[in-house]
Parts: structure tokens; sequence; C-alpha cells
């Protein structure tokens, strides 16, 4: 049982939960959309090297989370890895405005400086990813399961869940002029100062939880790293996992057509101000999400999930016909509602299965299913269904492949194996 918290959370709690939360949110959405442009406008356009920096990327921040998670539980301290993690996080991301091929070669005439400066921001990144995996994807994910309890975490997950979607509207509005000026020493010293303040701010909002159980194991780093991947745990916690296995499914299904939805809406769709669909989208999801959070935690969490996944399954299907700005936006909304909301349930159902004593060990279980499988199976069924459906565009007299309706055809039918373990934890339950 979860040791008792207070029914509320606070102002401070949730002051934290929200600042921390989008401001790390805003840092994951530079590296992940802004971070790859970078590389391709200043550095090098082989498509190679940006494949191998999401890959090394993906792989670090799984093994930071695992590990810092660990360490975390272990010692009890949470606030001190947001905190340090933070201010680092934002200073590794400031350093990205001090790479360019001009500064390598100064620095290594002899060398070959393209090579150098790529290989410097591959680097910068899997470091930058570290430190921000462990300060949010472990140790602040963490802090949040510590400090919420069942009767309050769909309101809290409601709202940590619109997060990504807040932080690239914020990105987009406030910075993107930067990247299109090519300010990029700018850019990075901007978003690297707002992640270094909000780690110092952090140190008085966050508290830890004294009371907080601790592992009951005392074995080695290695131990405590691959606790959760022992098929004892497994046995140990079968809801847990079972919970897991439907993330990673679901997880699936989104990346089967997200890397590609804006390329879809500019290119197959043709809508120019697809800028002004996704800003009404992502906003009108948002509100559904935290309008719903309330009733997550009243119907019951375990209840609302098969409605929420079928709210993002007619997204799935209404896209295939939307034709034209309006009906794509409202297909949209519909889809990403329903995304946010399966996110948010879900996310809300793990916290409750988590052991306390291993909340932040879960924190790198919750990578490694909800994060690196999916990214490493969906996009590529994602290109496996636009090969397959062989239609192109034309630029500038060069015929090039464009995504078709049939990408979210293939998400909604992948999204059908989530019956399996969803079904299956609906049955334990009712036993």
């Amino acid at each position: 049982m979860t040791p008792e918290v207070p029914a509320r959370l606070g102002s401070r709690r949730w002051a934290a939960l929200v600042v921390v939360g989008f401001v790390g949110q805003v840092a994951w959405t530079v590296e992940n959309m802004y971070l790859n442009v970078f590389l391709y406008d200043t550095i090098t356009d082989d498509p190679a090297a940006i494949a191998t920096m999401v890959a090394a990327s993906a792989f670090t921040a799984t093994l930071a989370t695992l590990l810092v998670g660990a360490l975390s539980d272990r010692t009890g301290r949470r606030r001190v890895f947001i905190a340090s993690g933070y201010v680092l996080w934002g200073l590794s991301t400031a350093a990205f405005g001090l790479v360019t091929v001009d500064t390598v070669a100064g620095l290594a005439p002899a060398a070959n400086a393209v090579l150098l400066a790529m290989t410097a921001v591959i680097v910068l990144d899997c470091v930058m990813s570290f430190l921000g995996s462990g300060a949010n994807d472990a140790a602040f994910q963490a802090w949040v399961t510590d400090v919420t309890r069942p009767a309050n975490r769909g309101r809290v997950e409601s709202v940590l869940a619109i997060m990504p979607l807040v932080s690239m509207l914020a990105v987009f509005g406030a910075l993107d002029p930067l990247t299109r000026a090519g300010q990029w020493r700018e850019f990075f010293l901007v978003v690297g100062s707002v992640i270094t303040v909000v780690g110092v701010v952090s140190w008085f909002l966050v508290r830890d939880r004294p009371d907080r159980p601790r592992p009951r194991t005392r074995g080695g780093v290695l131990d405590a790293l691959l606790h959760g991947l022992r098929p004892r745990s497994m046995r140990a916690n079968p809801a847990l996992y079972l919970l897991l296995s439907a993330w990673a499914i679901w997880g699936v299904s989104t990346q089967v057509f997200l890397p590609y939805l804006i390329i879809y809406l500019q290119r197959y769709l043709q809508i120019e101000a697809y800028a002004v669909v996704l800003g009404v989208v992502l906003t009108g999801a948002s509100v559904v999400t935290v309008g719903f959070g309330r009733l997550i935690d009243r119907v019951g969490k375990a209840r609302f999930l098969l409605p929420a996944l079928a709210v993002y399954a007619a997204g799935l299907l209404a896209m295939l016909p939307a034709r034209g700005m309006l009906a794509v936006i409202a297909a949209g909304l519909v889809l990403m509602s329903g995304l946010m909301l399966v996110a948010a349930t879900i996310g809300a159902l793990v916290r409750d299965h988590t052991p306390p004593e291993h909340a932040g060990h879960v924190q790198g279980l919750r990578m490694v299913f909800a994060i690196l499988i999916p990214m490493l199976i969906g996009p590529y069924v994602g290109a496996l269904v636009i090969r397959g459906a062989d239609a192109y565009y034309e630029d500038l007299g060069v015929l090039r492949q464009v995504p078709t309706p049939a990408v979210f055809l293939a998400a909604a039918v992948v999204l059908l194996l989530i019956a399996v373990p969803v079904l299956a934890l609906r049955k334990r339950e009712a036993a």
C-alpha cells in the first residue's frame, strides 16, 4: 500500500508540477524537433548523422532513467537530482550554440572540421539526454508518484499529458523566429538559461517525502539497475507489466503516424497553413484533456481507459477521409484528444500500480516500454506503409515519396493488439 499523502496537493506542489514539468518538456521539444534541424542546417546534411544522433540519444536517455531512478530510490532524495540535473541540463543545452564548423576548424585546423563538429554535437546530445532524462524522466516523474495518490492522479496526469503539446506551441511561437533567422547561439542560450533557472527554482519548490518506502534489496548498482527487468519482478507485479505492455503497443501506434504528420498535412493534403491546423488541434485537445482530468478520477482510471482508447481509434479512422482544413481540424481534435486522454489514463494507472519503494526505477521501465520500444518500431512500420502506398509529390522536378492516409489505418491496426493486455488486466482485477 502507498503511504498516505495529503488529499490536496497544495499550491507549492502544483507550482512544481507545472513549472518543472513544462520547462522539462520545452527542453525535450528542442531536443526532439530542433536539434536535428540544427545539425542539418549548420553541420552536415548527411541523414546518417541524424539517425546516429537519434539512436544514441534514445539509448542514453533510457540508461540514464534506469540508473538515476534506481539511485533516487535508494537515497530517498529526488530534489537533489531534479535541481542539480536541471541546472546541468540547461548548461549543456546552451553549449550547443558554441559548436560550429568554423569554431572547430579554428581549434583543430588540420582535422576534418565537419566530422569533428558532427561528433561533438552527437556527444553533447548524449550528455544532454543523460542529464535531462535523469532529472526529468527519472527523478521528477518519481517525485510525482511520491506526492500523489490514486484519488488525484487522473487530474495530475491530465495536466502532465498536455505539457508536450503546450511546450511545442510555446517554442514555435516564441523561439522559432530565431532558428529561421539562423540565430542558433541565441536560441540555445535562451532555452538553456530558462532550464537552468528552473533548476534553481525547483530546489525551493520540491520537497522530498521523508516517509517514502525504500527498496529492500541491498545488492549493487547493477542489481538495482536490472531489478525491474527480472522475471521475479514481473511475477510480483503482473498488473504493472500488463499496463506497460499496453503502453508500448499504444506508443507504437502513435509513432506509426506522428513522425510523418507535418509532411502529410503539407505535402499530401497540401494545407499550407498546417501550423494553424496544429495550433487549433493542440490547443483544443489540451483543453479537453484537462477538463476530463477530474472525470478520470471520478469514474475510475481502469474504467475510463477503454473509452479513451475508443476515442483515439475513432480519431485515427476519422483522419482517413478528412480533406480540407476544417475537416482535418475536426478529425484531428478527436485524434489528439483521444491520444492525450489515453496518455493521462495509462500514466495514472502505472503510478497506481508502482511499488512505492521502486517509484524511481519504474520510470526507467516506462522509458523502455513507452519511449524506446515505440520509437524503435513505430516509425519503421510507418515507413513500410508509406513505401507500400507508392505515392509521390514533385519538388523542383524531383519525385519524393509522401505519406498517405494509410498510416492512420496502420496505426489503428496496431492498436488492436492492445486488447490482449487490457482485457487480461480487466480480467485480473475482476477476479
